[in-house]
């Protein structure tokens, strides 16, 4: 048996971490805007990247919180432009990688969270302390923006509009409900009073083109049998050994915003029966854990069920239909990641 289990963690995070452990995830601790390569078939995209460059820069310059812009330009007088930019477009093309080199590209005091780590800071620390936290910050990047919840909107919506008041620029990625949003489109019509003083802050930026984990890609690599998965999380150093399950019984005890640190330091996943995710519940928990996995690069192998089935076809035509293309996306890409970093060990003088 390996090691370690998923179901044996319990990751805990103090109130007072909750605001320095804001940083990019480890897959994009190397990714600048210069690493970002282009689609030539869709312009959009060399467009995003001179505008985050462009925004970037605007940030440098203010030298962040209500200390920076308002000591250059007087109390009161208005920054040029909008304090906020929203990157929006479909899976897999590039969005976080530009977030991500936003942020590295901004001098600090800054912070980057998902918009889950998000309202757990402010559930954390309750709203006064977190405002007072980050006002000083020159810029808080947002990943995976939701707007499906109508509390979430409502304490995202009044912290933002605190922040940006406080000088702080925002800028963020879209993960929303398309049937609520509309393609493109920065707007839901359940939640539109609310937020229509949230979206007059951000300039839009679309980001279009097919997902770049799938081009000239097969499907997801076929499950192995309980015994092959058994004999690799045995031969693989640092890797855990669940059954599905157990797994998503587990998910369900912790806050999302713990997902990332429950898989810190694992090498590769092994899940045992995996089977399609019965109830959307289960559902967006497993989005969530697909995305930590993600963040951190890790291989992931499964028995059971192929990870393209996970979600079911009532789940993809429904509301949250972006969220499980996005999942089975990076999960396949995973599952690849494994597949060849195996072949690559047993090919004698293969490169590791």
């Amino acid at each position: 048996m390996p090691t370690e289990q998923l179901t044996a963690r319990r990751p805990e995070i103090a109130p007072e971490e909750l605001v320095s452990t804001l940083v990019p995830p480890p897959r994009f601790d190397g990714v600048r805007f210069s690493t970002y390569v282009p689609n030539p078939a869709e312009p959009s995209q060399a467009d995003a990247v001179a505008t985050c460059s462009a925004f970037a820069e605007r940030v440098g310059f203010s030298g962040g919180g209500a200390r920076g812009w308002r000591a250059l330009f007087g109390r009161g007088s208005p920054r040029q432009g909008r304090p906020g930019l929203y990157l929006d477009g479909g899976f897999g093309v590039g969005k976080t990688h530009l977030l991500a080199s936003l942020w590295h590209a901004v001098p600090g005091p800054k912070a980057y969270g998902t918009f889950v780590e998000l309202t757990h800071v402010v559930g954390a620390l309750g709203f006064g302390e977190a405002v007072r936290r980050l006002s000083g910050h020159r810029l808080l990047a947002i990943d995976e923006f939701e707007l499906d919840d109508p509390g979430d909107t409502m304490l995202v919506n009044r912290l933002l509009r605190e922040l940006t008041d406080a000088g702080v620029y925002v800028a963020a990625t879209s993960n929303t409900l398309p049937d609520k949003l509309g393609e493109g489109r920065f707007a839901a019509d359940d939640f539109l009073r609310e937020i229509q003083s949230l979206s007059a802050k951000f300039d839009v930026v679309r980001v279009d083109g097919p997902d770049y984990r799938h081009r000239g890609l097969p499907e997801p690599p076929a499950p192995r049998t309980d015994d092959d998965l058994a004999a690799s999380a045995l031969a693989w150093p640092g890797s855990t050994l669940d059954d599905f399950d157990a797994l998503c019984d587990h998910l369900a005890t912790l806050h999302p915003s713990r997902y990332g640190r429950l898989v810190d330091g694992v090498a590769a996943v092994h899940l045992r029966g995996v089977r399609p995710a019965g109830d959307q519940a289960l559902a967006l928990r497993l989005v969530a854990f697909a995305d930590r996995l993600y963040d951190r690069a890790i291989p992931v192998l499964v028995s059971g069920a192929s990870l393209g089935e996970l979600f079911d076809e009532d789940m993809l035509a429904g509301g949250y239909r972006k969220k499980y293309l996005r999942a089975v996306s990076r999960l396949t890409a995973l599952a690849r990641d494994a597949e060849g970093r195996q072949t690559r060990a047993a090919s004698p003088g293969a490169p590791a």
